[in-house]
């Protein structure tokens, strides 16, 4: 991005290409303007024109500068907005800010990822990412889980992912049907079937608060000191500059000191998986 790039003011991007992903859940493909870089974990301001914008990590590869995409579930006013949109239309993009994740940091490590729900957009850019350093990493797992087999995002990803050398995917439905032929139940029971070195092994958790309490919790119990442990807390963002007050977590604001978190640096704060 240009140097002089003023904060508040939206660079336009146009709608490239709309993917359901399931009943509530759809991602853009936008194209902005001009070249547009964001590191894996960071998060962006998606805006429509007389509507609004909100806050959303990128779940596409950091490495391509020319497209930028996100995945939206419809919750809100302005999600329902971002839902409606069509192939041609333009919306406005802010960012990149925040803090995201170290991949420095878990190079000659095993990754164990633990994802749910939405909760799956910021971590397939990080898989992106992993993917093309994967020979800096001993391997990758991923459990993820969502309600239903239809509430599974990203398939087409999935099932290249499960490719990939040194990758290991594990999902888990709370409800499953006649369709589905892996684990059910909720996301942690991944955990008991998953082999990892603990003492060389970082763990990444995203997904609803309650998913990421429970997830950070069984994780603690496994071993995992509370410095390897990296979460996303990205629920209650606004404004993106640390203006508005609504993701302050104790002494920190979310938007600025995150959305990326160890959990050792934020065990003591109030209330942090409301």
């Amino acid at each position: 991005m240009p140097s002089d790039t003023n904060i508040y003011k939206p660079i336009k991007a146009k709608v490239e290409r709309v993917i359901d992903e399931s009943p509530l859940i759809k991602s853009f493909v936008l194209v902005p303007e001009h070249d547009f870089s964001f590191k894996t974990g960071e998060f962006i301001e998606l805006s429509i024109n007389g509507y609004g914008e909100a806050p959303f990590t990128p779940s596409s590869s950091p490495l391509d500068k020319k497209k930028i995409e996100v995945t939206v579930m419809k919750a809100g006013y302005v999600t329902e907005k971002i839902h409606a949109l069509k192939p041609g239309e333009v919306v406005g993009v802010r960012g990149p800010f925040g803090r995201g994740y170290p991949v420095d940091k878990f190079y000659g490590k095993e990754v164990v990822i633990l994802g749910g729900g939405c909760g799956f957009a910021p971590i397939r850019s990080l898989l992106y990412n992993l993917i093309a350093e994967k020979e800096k990493f001993e391997k990758v797992i991923l459990c993820y889980g969502s309600k239903t087999p239809e509430d599974c995002i990203y398939k087409p990803f999935v099932n290249e992912l499960r490719k990939v050398e040194r990758f290991e995917v594990y999902r888990s439905v709370d409800k499953a049907d006649g369709s589905w032929n892996e684990r059910e139940g909720v996301v942690t029971v991944l955990l008991d079937d998953i082999n990892m070195n603990i003492s060389n092994s970082v763990a990444i958790v995203c997904g609803p608060p309650v998913m990421m309490k429970y997830g950070t919790l069984k994780l603690l119990e496994m071993g995992y000191p509370e410095t390897d442990i990296y979460l996303s807390m990205e629920k209650n963002m606004s404004c993106g500059l640390g203006k508005c007050g609504h993701c302050m977590m104790g002494k920190y604001y979310v938007c600025k000191d995150g959305p990326v978190f160890t959990f050792d640096e934020i065990k003591d704060q109030p209330d942090i998986w409301l």
